[in-house]
């Protein structure tokens, strides 16, 4: 019986400490944080959110030390990885969470070198909208313009892609957003803070050699910068927010035209891609083999939403190294040719590319994870050893519906064919494999 004023005191004092921050932001006045080269890059946990910053015996508060409105943390421990463009990503997201019982107007969010100080990335008025969304709205987010409005207590999620050239790629990167808070009044006040500093991490990307048979290949949904349902997959999962896609890539069959299908669009046979052979890109050893759903019968509409454990249909995973495993997904019914436990070596065959889970036409679904199953898991970065760029397509305008188009042919920018190495293809490439 004693328990419900206890309750009632705790939320009490919880809104009088919301309150109290609250005034202490106004009274405290505009710009709180100091340059990065004056901070002390905080830890990351395995989680990816920052440890507070440790202060010495007989020390002061550090020059960052502030009341901040917004709570700031990593869902990944951004990592490294170079792309087709030259530059070397940094592909994570930051959730920001109001913590004060006044709305935040967040102008800016501004990520720099936590060493030099210098900046790598603004997300400012033009982009905001785009780049970060309420958390459970579309991640495509708006075309607007200005700041966005961060109600109390609403989380929201930053969508970031840091691009560096290859010899600058930072140890650390610190956080800063700039906005104003919003009283009843009107008269708001400029709170411009450091609110999440970051390590990144020093592995190396993994490399792996091509998972399809020899060919031309579209690489659809792929990261970095491009809106697309992999990139930008937040998924709570046994209660942990993660992007579980991240750097997955979908592989769909092009031939000399440019065309990935030919004939009626609601049959599996008339896409490229079907029955192509899905083969190993590394060795290991199988921990998953699934084969025991059905392909998709909605061609060329989506299918509906299939339960969790189907998402990737038929599929098989591989382990290449503790807490690392390749997934090849959407497999045709029958056609996955290995079991747990097998050994399998670069060039083995796992199956048949099929349309089995949610998938829409014949592709197959590959990424690089931390975990043996989809979900839950966090997605890393992965290079091929060796491939061709052949050009990028210019439109997403099918997404992976690509039957729902009158015709099989890509809207396709070819370039003078460009041989890489230990690089990641970017959305929208087309490549030449094997």
């Amino acid at each position: 019986m004693r328990r419900t004023p206890l309750l009632r005191s705790r939320a009490a004092a919880g809104a009088g400490l919301a309150l109290g921050l609250t005034g202490i932001l106004l009274l405290t006045g505009c710009t709180v944080g100091s340059p990065a080269s004056e901070t002390t890059a905080a830890a990351t946990s395995a989680a990816g959110a920052p440890s507070p910053t440790t202060v010495a015996d007989g020390e002061d508060l550090t020059p960052d030390t502030s009341f901040t409105p917004l709570m700031a943390s990593t869902t990944t421990t951004p990592a490294p990885v170079l792309g087709t463009d030259g530059k070397v990503h940094l592909a994570y997201e930051l959730l920001l969470t109001n913590a004060i019982s006044l709305p935040y107007d967040l102008d800016s969010l501004d990520i720099a070198d936590t060493e030099t100080g210098d900046t790598l990335l603004t997300i400012g008025p033009d982009t905001i909208h785009r780049s970060v969304t309420q958390l459970g709205a579309d991640a495509e987010g708006t075309d607007e313009t200005g700041p966005i409005t961060i109600g109390p207590s609403e989380t929201w999620i930053a969508w970031i892609d840091v691009a560096v050239d290859p010899d600058a790629v930072p140890t650390s990167l610190q956080h800063t957003a700039d906005g104003v808070v919003v009283p009843p009044s009107g008269q708001t006040k400029r709170v411009d803070a450091i609110i999440n500093t970051s390590t990144v991490s020093d592995a190396e990307a993994q490399v792996v050699s091509s998972p399809v048979a020899a060919g031309d290949w579209f690489m659809s949904e792929g990261c970095c910068s491009n809106y697309t349902h992999h990139r930008n997959g937040f998924a709570p999962v046994n209660g942990q927010g993660l992007v579980p896609q991240r750097f997955a890539i979908d592989f769909y069959k092009v031939d000399a035209e440019g065309k990935t299908w030919e004939g009626d669009p609601s049959k599996p046979e008339s896409y490229f891609s079907y029955r192509q052979p899905i083969v190993s890109a590394t060795s290991g050893t199988v921990v998953r083999a699934v084969d025991e759903f059905d392909n998709s019968t909605s061609l060329p509409e989506p299918p509906p939403i299939p339960d969790i454990i189907e998402t990737v249909g038929n599929h098989v995973v591989v382990e290449i190294a503790p807490g690392s495993y390749l997934l090849y997904g959407h497999m045709d019914p029958g056609s996955v040719k290995v079991k747990v436990g097998d050994k399998v070596s670069v060039g083995d065959e796992l199956g048949l590319i099929g349309t089995s889970g949610n998938s829409t036409t014949p592709h197959l679904h590959f990424q690089l994870q931390t975990e043996p199953t989809f979900f839950p898991t966090d997605s890393v970065p992965w290079v091929f050893d060796k491939f061709t760029l052949l050009g990028a397509v210019t439109d997403r305008i099918w997404d992976d519906d690509l039957g729902l188009q009158p015709t099989g042919q890509l809207p396709f920018a070819a370039i003078d064919p460009s041989e890489r190495e230990n690089e990641m293809p970017l959305d929208l490439d087309v490549i030449r494999l094997g």
